[in-house]
């Protein structure tokens, strides 16, 4: 099953942008800069019952230039929600104000059934029960592990097990009286961790904390948070910039631009289902080319695609079809070819061949390593979503 993403040719001021797997599953109409969801109505919500946190119309400006506009989202409790979106988007703002580090333009924040933050009342961060994972892990480094733990616990008589007890949970046990300096990086991020999770937050936020470790421990200390934050049920929000990173940490993603978010939904339709042209070539590679309806198929530069009946019954002239590198299968072929391999790039496991079609639209191609193809050749290219 793969995912397509047509759009109609512009009409006035409104485009109609339709993304289906196999079957349609949304529609969105965008006039001007006015966006409205079906047939989901408010996908922001989660179940009342459980939700953790709850976003209602939120704004933040600073002067005349507007972080946050208009932001709504509810966390439900254990969920991992990755904040995904470009430098400037105003994910970590978003963060701040849940915080409590930035104060609200417009707008309310609840955590559980509190209010603790709108144009009227501000709970203090350390009265939130919000735990916090910055960037580069802000440990004390005159304090060893324990007692960088230790610090944000109240003194009584169970403080030892539960320092015990989450240096265990992040496979830290034997090093608690070591100091910062004596252990690795990724080391370091399970300490900031450690201490975000002693005092049991309501809610954990974690600001971009890999992006300073080399990629390998990287991979592996993302892998291993996640497991901990599931083991521990612990509700989090986490902010990144890198795409894969939030598909793999987080059970839902909000993606962002700015100041507001354009999807909330769980990963796999986050990927193949994108509700907006700016989500589809944000999260991993898109290519869009240019198609058009003959009877029941639409026809492409790549192939011809069985077309779903909501976009028969709207009859649109021109749009364009999304396509994703790993959807495109590439052959040289001297019979008929329809493109030409431009340029390409060798990623280790697989070749990356940029492929200029006879229609003058030039699309990726994602291919194992054993077919290596020499610049200029001539190729057949055709979408895995052909019809027969």
């Amino acid at each position: 099953m793969h995912t397509i993403m047509l759009r109609w040719a512009r009409q006035r001021s409104s485009i109609q942008l339709i993304s289906f797997h196999m079957n349609p599953i949304s529609v969105i109409w965008e006039q001007l800069s006015v966006l409205v969801l079906q047939p989901f109505g408010n996908f922001m919500l989660a179940t009342e019952k459980s939700v953790i946190l709850r976003c209602e119309g939120i704004s933040k400006a600073y002067g005349p230039v507007g972080a946050i506009s208009d932001l709504s989202i509810s966390i439900s409790k254990g969920q991992i929600v990755s904040l995904l979106g470009p430098s400037g988007c105003g994910k970590t703002t978003l963060l701040r104000l849940i915080a409590g580090f930035e104060r609200l333009t417009k707008g309310s924040i609840f955590l559980g059934d509190r209010l603790v933050s709108s144009q009227g009342q501000e709970i203090p961060t350390e009265k939130r029960h919000v735990g916090m994972v910055f960037q580069d892990g802000a440990l004390f480094p005159h304090l060893s592990v324990q007692q960088n733990v230790e610090y944000g616990l109240t003194k009584n008589s169970f403080r030892k097990g539960i320092i015990n007890d989450v240096l265990g949970l992040v496979g830290l046990n034997g090093l608690s009286d070591r100091m910062p300096h004596q252990l690795s990086g990724g080391q370091q991020q399970r300490v900031a961790l450690a201490r975000a999770l002693a005092p049991e937050p309501e809610l954990l936020l974690l600001d971009e904390p890999f992006s300073n470790l080399d990629p390998a421990l990287r991979d592996q200390i993302r892998l291993d948070t996640r497991h901990i934050l599931k083991k521990n049920s612990t509700t989090a929000i986490f902010v990144t910039h890198d795409q894969e990173e939030a598909l793999v940490m987080g059970d839902k993603i909000a993606v962002m631009n700015k100041g507001n978010i354009q999807q909330f939904d769980v990963p796999h339709s986050i990927f193949h289902q994108p509700t907006t042209k700016f989500v589809a070539e944000f999260i991993g590679m898109a290519d869009f080319v240019n198609a058009h309806l003959e009877g029941s198929n639409i026809v492409s530069p790549i192939g011809n695609l069985q077309c779903p009946l909501d976009i028969l019954t709207k009859n649109p002239s021109s749009f364009e079809v999304m396509v994703r590198p790993d959807c495109i299968d590439c052959s040289l072929c001297a019979d008929k070819p329809n493109g030409t391999i431009e340029s390409k790039e060798f990623r280790g496991a697989s070749f990356l061949y940029y492929v200029k079609l006879r229609t003058g639209e030039t699309v990726r191609c994602l291919l194992a390593h054993t077919n290596d193809f020499p610049l200029g050749a001539q190729v057949r290219i055709i979408s895995v979503m052909n019809t027969p």
